[in-house]
């Protein structure tokens, strides 16, 4: 399919042939016929691309020093890979459309192949097809009025920012700014029998929210404007202020609290700095309210992402709930947006669309994209008719390829194996993947990976929620596996590995415990013998996640004790060079429930004890992993991975210029298995690591030690 893209490197825009979305759990696939720039936003993101790396930092500070965060951790060899990828990346624009529902994912209700919908959201995307969350999709009446209901996503902000306003019939509310969202929120305001008053600070924006219903609309350096106005309020002021303008300066607040009336209300929809002068706002006890998008759900994952509503009784307007409001008010033709519309471009011509606002070539307001009617789905795409060009029998398939794919796995990966397709649920990331480290093809269907049979290996780089059954999947292929860590998320998943890997026992299953292979964890194993009754230590400075980031929820990331402690959990029993009998937890516990800063007791079979400190509540200062080993008179100490301290006969210091974390080492050692019918990584190990990992969690609520049978 074809789909709009722009290089955050250097904003650059191109129409690129991409793989189709499938239509995933949840998900409805929708055929776009139209979809809406949304002038202010997208401008904003497409000038910003345009800037040199230093204009960037400034422009976003608050990303620029989440880059400074991320070298002080990851270094600036990987901060820079991290950025580059990122910049690199043919990145989607366009948030509102409207279409046709061409397939339907798993546990989607309410809507059906055929139905005519209008769709918000970061997927709705200026692309031949989009794949849609339901709740942020909504069925329309009238298909003739497509290009209408494509603005749904903005007339839903619109809609929203009135509710906010709780406006009365012949109540006097001021628009502040006339663009697009600033002219729909005019009508609504006249369609609910408000006066609707407007100012900008362009005089054909002005004219245009009268030809829109504006009661009264006027520029906002017009003579005497505040006097004006407080006349035509009956000397009383706006019973609310609507701020839709995106700008930087404090006129349109401060100026709200100027013209709104005592005990009256201010609205801020668009991108405004709050700063005001306190004066006005004091005086008059004016509430200022905050107008969050398309309203309740928005950048709720549980609503928009599971599908969880809010009771209506409880929450009567949700983002969905607007987005249907607006849609029906199109279809009765109580708002018109033909009256905004000024502009409509093929995706073809869609960058002369960028040109013309970025150098207001001409007046616009309304600008749609308009996609042909026939269009053919293509899950795959073919990069590269070449054969295969190493010298070894390893054909990769990925599935998966997001940052730590790109930047940690695959250079190894191809470098050492021949790659021959990609799967992510993305087209564009596919494609860019697919592209930069030279796969045969790139797909969204990931059956495409499991059913080539060219491919013999596939890398899991997923969710953590998706790893139990990709693994079973890719093993039922008759593949090779590679899944990142964790392997699963539950004891049932692991018994269900398990029972069907006993009839592939020929292949290499491996997870991505990568420290075991670090070239300080071998030195140290090299001068231990399982024997010897070892106490180790391993500190990890982790650092504060947000609970609501997808790795604390237990259902999709598992939480931090499955998604990352069974990477030091392993590391323990490699340096005890034993498997694990008993387990003892405990956690600080938090408001929310989460389990991220706790401390772990291992035994070993041989006698051998660790204690791991897994710390959410630290300082980023301080290094984020230390490991301490004492077994007979000698000690070990790792050092973040940087340098190795090995106290015997003598003391020795051992440094590296960087971090070794055993990537390139794990990667290396999984071919070279798969080559020589080796395997790294015997499964009773693994479900040792992961039967211990489930046993912290079952400790910490039983408060009690749990046994590894």
């Amino acid at each position: 399919m074809k789909q709009l893209t722009q290089l955050l490197k250097n904003g650059k825009m191109e129409i690129i042939d991409v793989p189709t979305p499938v239509a995933e759990e949840g998900k409805i696939l929708v055929k776009n016929y139209f979809s809406v720039i949304s002038a202010g936003t997208e401008s904003k993101t497409v000038s910003d691309a345009r800037l040199g790396y230093l204009a960037k930092a400034r422009s976003r500070k608050k990303e620029f020093m989440a880059v400074i965060d991320l070298a002080k951790t990851q270094g600036l060899w990987n901060t820079y890979k991290i950025v580059m990828n990122k910049l690199e990346a043919p990145s989607t624009l366009g948030y509102s459309s409207a279409g046709k529902v061409v397939a339907i994912g798993k546990n989607v209700v309410g809507f059906e192949v055929g139905d005519y919908v209008a769709c918000a959201g970061l997927e709705a995307s200026h692309s031949e097809y989009v794949a849609i969350p339901s709740m942020l999709a909504v069925k329309v009446k009238r298909n003739d009025l497509l290009h209408e209901h494509a603005f749904v996503a903005l007339g839903a902000i619109a809609l929203h920012g009135v509710r906010r306003a709780d406006v009365q019939i012949g109540e006097h509310v001021l628009v502040i700014g006339l663009g697009t969202i600033g002219l729909i929120t005019i009508q609504l305001l006249q369609s609910i029998g408000c006066k609707a008053y407007g100012i900008d600070i362009d005089d054909w924006a002005v004219e245009k929210a009268m030809q829109n219903g504006a009661y009264l609309a006027l520029n906002r350096n017009h003579p005497g404007i505040e006097n004006l106005f407080i006349e035509q309020t009956q000397g009383h002021g706006f019973d609310a202020v609507i701020i839709t303008a995106g700008t930087h300066s404090l006129d349109p607040i401060n100026f709200a609290g100027k013209i709104c009336r005592k005990k009256g209300k201010v609205v801020i929809v668009g991108a405004v700095p709050t700063g005001y002068d306190r004066e006005q706002y004091y005086r008059k006890e004016i509430d200022v309210l905050m107008s969050t998008s398309y309203g309740p759900g928005r950048y709720d994952k549980h609503y928009e992402e599971k599908g969880i509503d809010y009771p209506i009784g409880y929450v009567r307007w949700t983002e969905k709930r607007n987005m249907q409001a607006f849609t029906e008010l199109i279809d009765s033709r109580t708002l018109n947006m033909s009256k905004i519309i000024t502009h409509t471009f093929l995706l073809e011509n869609a960058k002369e669309a960028y040109e013309m606002i970025l150098n207001k070539t001409d007046k616009f307001a309304g600008i749609v994209i308009k996609y042909q009617e026939h269009t053919q789905i293509a899950h795959t795409i073919t990069l590269s008719s070449s054969t295969t060009t190493k010298e070894t029998s390893v054909n990769v398939g990925f599935i998966g390829a997001g940052s730590f794919a790109q930047n940690t796995l695959l250079p190894y990966v191809k470098k050492t194996a021949n790659l021959i397709g990609v799967a992510t649920n993305h087209g564009n990331t596919a494609y860019y993947v697919g592209k930069k480290f030279g796969f045969k093809f790139a797909t969204t269907d990931i059956n495409e990976i499991l059913n080539n049979h060219e491919i013999n290996c596939i890398f899991i780089a997923t969710r953590h929620n998706s790893h139990a059954e990709l693994v079973i999947k890719s093993l039922q292929a008759n593949k090779h596996v590679f899944v990142e860590k964790p392997l699963c998320l539950t004891i049932d998943e692991l018994n269900n590995i398990k029972k069907v890997y006993q009839n592939y026992t020929d292949k290499i299953l491996m997870v991505g415990f990568n420290r075991r292979f670090s070239p300080f964890v071998r030195k140290i194993v090299e001068q231990l013998s399982p024997l010897q009754k070892k106490a180790i230590l391993i500190r990890v400075n982790a650092g504060y996640i947000p609970t609501d980031h997808w790795i604390q929820d237990p259902n999709i990331g598992g939480g931090r004790i499955i998604g990352e402690t069974c990477h030091f959990i392993d590391t323990a029993m490699v340096l005890a060079q034993s498997f694990i009998q008993r387990v003892y937890a405990t956690a600080i516990p938090s408001a929310q429930n989460i389990m991220d800063t706790v401390n772990i007791t291992l035994e070993f079979i041989n006698g051998s004890v660790a204690n791991i400190q897994y710390l959410a509540n630290g300082n980023k200062r301080i290094p984020k992993e230390y490991i301490e080993v004492y077994a007979d008179g000698n000690s070990y100490i790792i050092n973040d991975f940087k340098k190795l301290t090995i106290a015997t006969n003598s003391l020795k210091n051992i440094k590296l210029s960087g971090q070794d974390k055993g990537h390139k080492q794990e990667i290396e050692t999984f071919i070279h298995g798969i080559i020589n019918g080796n395997h790294p990584l015997p499964f009773d190990y693994i479900e040792n690591v992961m039967m211990a990992t489930f046993a912290v969690i079952d400790s910490i609520k039983t408060k009690t030690p749990m046994l590894i049978k």
